[in-house]
């Protein structure tokens, strides 16, 4: 866990749920709590196997959030954050009644800070072979993210370590769809998904060609290339902007 600071990851997950052997719950538990007594330099969050694990988590310095597993209803939410007050939650929809219940789950409460899908459990529960298949999901928790004024839901974990290319590929096609930054399961995947979600020179030259054009305020009005922009636009180009100047994303 103190290996996992170093890499320039903006957050790090302690996961307590399918990463652990059942009977190494309690090491794992306890581990995690030592862990966390003091603050560290990186925000970290811990993935729950459900609400019994919070009272040891909750109040220590080092604990920036919570991932709450397979939530498929409000009330998963309201119990762990009625053991947890004051701490961010970001539950995790791993299956269709999750999915169904996006906007519901991502305005449950006011400690929600983001929602996620959890791709591998979901592709199970609905028996999607292709990975397209799961677009329509992907799409259903950003529209939920947004509607309930949260960020954009972070991908979830591209499983080969080794793939580089195909990383970047299904990268490329998460930020199409709306995903904004990317959970890794290996070091070497991290340079990938930063390169791959902040925006291109290309993109970030078009950006501010957009806000330079339209500083005067006229409104709506055409670039020299016959290009529209209107208040869109010009929305999307300052966002666009910002994603630039940060050094990583999520």
């Amino acid at each position: 866990m103190t290996k996992a600071l170093s890499y320039g990851a903006d957050v790090v997950i302690v996961d307590l749920e399918d990463a652990v052997a059942p009977d190494r719950k309690e090491y794992a538990r306890a581990a995690t709590t030592e862990f966390l007594a003091e603050a560290r330099t990186v925000p970290v969050h811990v993935r729950i196997t459900d609400e019994h694990d919070v009272p040891s988590l909750v109040g220590l310095d080092g604990l920036t959030g919570l991932r709450l597993p397979k939530v498929t209803h409000p009330s998963d939410v309201h119990r762990v954050a009625a053991r947890a007050p004051d701490t961010a939650l970001y539950p995790l929809l791993e299956s269709a009644l999750a999915v169904e219940h996006a906007y519901a789950i991502a305005t449950a409460h006011p400690a929600v800070r983001g929602i996620a899908l959890g791709e591998a459990d979901l592709r199970a529960d609905l028996g999607v072979r292709d990975d397209t298949g799961l677009d329509w999901s992907r799409s259903r928790a950003v529209v939920a993210a947004r509607a309930a004024g949260l960020a954009p839901p972070v991908q979830s974990v591209f499983p080969d370590v080794r793939d580089l290319d195909g990383l970047a590929a299904s990268c490329v096609h998460g930020r199409s769809l709306g995903l904004l930054g990317r959970a890794a399961i290996h070091p070497r995947q991290l340079p990938v998904i930063e390169r791959t979600y902040l925006p291109t020179p290309q993109e970030i030259a078009e950006a501010e060609e957009i806000i330079e054009a339209a500083a005067d305020g006229a409104g709506a009005l055409a670039l020299a290339d016959g290009r529209f922009v209107d208040a869109a636009i010009v929305a999307a180009a300052r966002r666009t902007l910002s994603l630039a100047a940060r050094h990583s994303v999520f």
